[in-house]
């Protein structure tokens, strides 16, 4: 049977108030990301989902138990943990600020110093842009292209396998993580330039199908669209 997915990304957290690179570090939800996350959760609260799932991340997972909690039509059990929706790694940036981040990025990608990372990616591609992340990290540890798509697709194949028999589910996930399976599954991507980062929050649908093959048809909806 087909799949429908609801993506969730997570409230804001602190190193998203302060403008810090997160990847797998992990922050508490701020006081602002609890509030938006309960109008994601009435709006969803009368949508029956057969099962919730989370990234593996503190964040994730208070998240999609705050939205549990909230829903009235759904018998949800334990919530499990798929570490493959993680946020993008980006290895010795964790936890720097994102400006100089991006900085060092668009030095490494060849292009004029900038913080705009939407701009680093439109000039370069996002293929390029993750191999000049991977250069730019001094210890090279952060996800290249190559790394973080296999992860995608293996997330996919776990989500296809954990929920063959389920109509609907939510996934709790991040930001980075999120974009980028927009950037390849999105039918309103060319699949290489940026789009837009999703919001705290924000719930992104897809279709997983029978054969495993996965589609995203809405995306980055707050919870006034939904």
């Amino acid at each position: 049977m087909k799949t429908e997915v609801y993506l969730v990304r997570h409230g804001e957290t602190l190193f998203n108030r302060l403008g810090k690179v997160q990847g797998w570090c992990d922050t508490p939800l701020t006081i602002r990301g609890i509030d938006d996350l309960k109008k994601t959760a009435l709006a969803l609260a009368q949508i029956h989902f057969d099962n919730m799932y989370s990234s593996d991340l503190k964040r994730a997972i208070d998240t999609v138990h705050l939205i549990k909690n909230a829903n009235v039509v759904s018998q949800i059990g334990k919530i499990k943990k798929l570490p493959e929706f993680r946020e993008v790694f980006f290895g010795s940036f964790e936890g720097d600020s994102i400006d100089e981040t991006w900085r060092a990025v668009s030095k490494a990608a060849g292009i004029p110093e900038t913080e705009d990372v939407k701009a680093i990616i439109d000039a370069v591609g996002i293929y390029k842009f993750r191999e000049a992340t991977k250069k730019a990290d001094p210890r090279h540890l952060a996800e290249n292209v190559e790394e973080l798509d296999l992860r995608m697709q293996r997330a996919v194949k776990v989500l296809r396998e954990e929920t063959r028999n389920e109509g609907r589910v939510l996934v709790v996930s991040h930001g980075d993580f999120i974009k980028t399976l927009g950037i390849k599954y999105w039918d309103q991507s060319d699949g290489l330039h940026d789009i837009p980062f999703p919001e705290n929050g924000s719930v992104t649908r897809g279709i997983l199908d029978e054969d495993g093959n996965f589609k995203i048809v809405d995306y980055n909806c707050s919870a006034d669209d939904l």
